[in-house]
């Protein structure tokens, strides 16, 4: 079987087609993409891991269903990888940290895993994370620096970096990250993907992160349909996860196609504090919000009313570092990332009353924006208020909460609230680098942010860089 187009330039829907007339097959597809990972990826340095050969049998199987119509979900055949802190049976999860050996049982896959198994999909490899998940950037003393598709010395974001990178290369066309102050979002961003971050509790977790119920799920992808279709899959109940959400029978590829025609849309190029939002990224957004009111909706220019939550953020974000170190032993400790070893630092001066004042401050925050979004459909903002900046190693700038995340003032938010946001690349710089635009919707309104953020994309088509 000839396969009519580059197999590693179609989204999953795109392949799906393919398979269903018979145009090109899941081996051939996964061949392509292994083909270019070793190729095309290696500069980039997304993958920690790749199974070629068990992702060729997997694909084999597909193949074998697809020729008898017996397909085993809505994924079957399409390739997609994994971020190195989920857990995947049969390899190892180092969470991108040397303190994890490699050499133990790995016999249990978390829920997005297992449901993406289930699924059909073709799991290719696992991608790069800075260790434990625990920045805006992508590089570890494990596995180096992960580097931007779009311009090689520049950051690909983290800490889903190796995920976002991988899609936007067109190293398989779904990956699954995790967001915990923007890690799906900051790199979706800097590499030009769609980058969705649910309802938290929507996409269960097993085992829960060490950094508390900021923590979310979600995918990458290059179009908001397969965005969509991810969703319906990792969506799915499991028991092992106390902090999900109820069994939902909402399908979130329906009413996609439905527009934002008549929906109440706030527009806050700020929030409000932000500084230093760099001058083409706010063009673009601004420009991004009123191509939503030309699409029908109701955008009225208005911030949300909250100080910055750096300081909750941080805060928070540092204890659990140091939940982590605590279990370490001195020559782990020894080998990990300075950065890691920062945080942990900070997080060590903070007594349970600090804590329990930052717990009791996320809560009003996220009781006011509760209240808050009763006003409007959705809220939109820039993703990151910088385009991806130079690659750097670990441990070039003293850590701080300022340094951590001060260029992302638009992300940790909404980990903190808990509601449903997705970026979109709405435009580039003069120096050909993506600049994203995020949908924040209500808490539950996961539906509705990617039928936004579809809006968008039929007026703009995700761009690829070049290859």
């Amino acid at each position: 079987m000839s396969a009519p187009t580059d197999l590693t330039q179609c989204t999953a829907s795109e392949l799906l087609e393919l398979y269903r007339r018979k145009e090109a097959s899941p081996v051939e597809a996964t061949q392509a993409v292994l083909d270019r990972i070793d190729g095309r990826g290696r500069p980039l340095n997304a993958f920690c891991l790749v199974a070629a050969e068990e992702a060729l049998r997997s694909a084999q199987e597909s193949a074998t269903r697809w020729q008898r119509q017996e397909t085993a979900g809505p994924l079957d055949g399409v390739p997609t990888s994994i971020k190195d802190l989920i857990l995947t049976r049969g390899w190892p999860t180092l969470r991108g940290s040397r303190t994890v050996g490699a050499d133990q049982p790995w016999d249990v896959d978390a829920p997005a895993t297992a449901r993406l198994r289930e699924a059909g999909a073709v799991l290719v490899g696992k991608t790069t994370t800075p260790e434990f998940g625990c920045k805006g950037e992508t590089n570890s003393p494990l596995t180096g620096i992960t580097r931007n598709p779009w311009d090689l010395s520049r950051t690909a974001g983290g800490s889903s970096g190796g995920t976002a990178a991988a899609v936007a290369a067109g190293l398989g066309p779904l990956s699954v990250g995790t967001d915990g102050a923007g890690s799906v979002r900051i790199p979706a961003a800097f590499c030009g993907n769609v980058g969705f971050k649910p309802s938290f509790g929507r996409v269960p977790a097993h085992p829960l992160s060490p950094f508390g119920t900021v923590a979310h799920l979600g995918p990458h992808t290059m179009s908001v349909s397969d965005a969509a279709l991810v969703m319906n899959v990792l969506a799915q109940p499991d028991a092992r996860d106390w902090t999900s959400l109820p069994p939902t029978d909402v399908d979130h590829t329906a009413g996609l196609d439905d527009g934002v025609a008549g929906l109440r849309i706030a527009f806050s190029p700020t929030l409000g504090y932000a500084q230093g939002v760099h001058r083409e990224v706010a063009a673009a957004v601004e420009t991004a919000a009123a191509e939503l009111a030309d699409a029908g909706a109701h955008v009225e220019a208005v911030d949300p009313g909250f100080d910055d939550p750096l300081e909750v953020t941080t805060g928070l974000w540092f204890s659990g570092s140091w939940t982590i170190w605590s279990t370490l032993s001195a020559e782990q400790r020894a080998g990990t990332d300075p950065d890691f070893a920062a945080q942990a630092e900070l997080g060590s001066g903070l007594s349970n009353l600090d804590v329990q004042r930052l717990v009791l401050r996320r809560g009003e925050l996220g009781s006011m924006m509760r209240q808050w979004m009763t006003r409007f459909d959705l809220l939109v903002t820039p993703t990151v208020a910088v385009p991806a900046f130079e690659a750097r190693p670990a441990g070039h700038t003293p850590m701080s909460p300022e340094s951590m995340l001060g260029w992302t003032p638009f992300s940790y938010p909404f980990n903190l609230t808990q509601q449903p946001a997705c970026t979109i690349p709405c435009g580039l710089t003069s120096d050909g680098l993506p600049i994203g635009l995020q949908l924040v919707g209500p808490m539950f309104a996961d539906a509705l942010v990617l039928r936004a953020a579809r809006a968008y994309e039929q007026r703009h088509p995700v761009p690829r860089p070049p290859s």
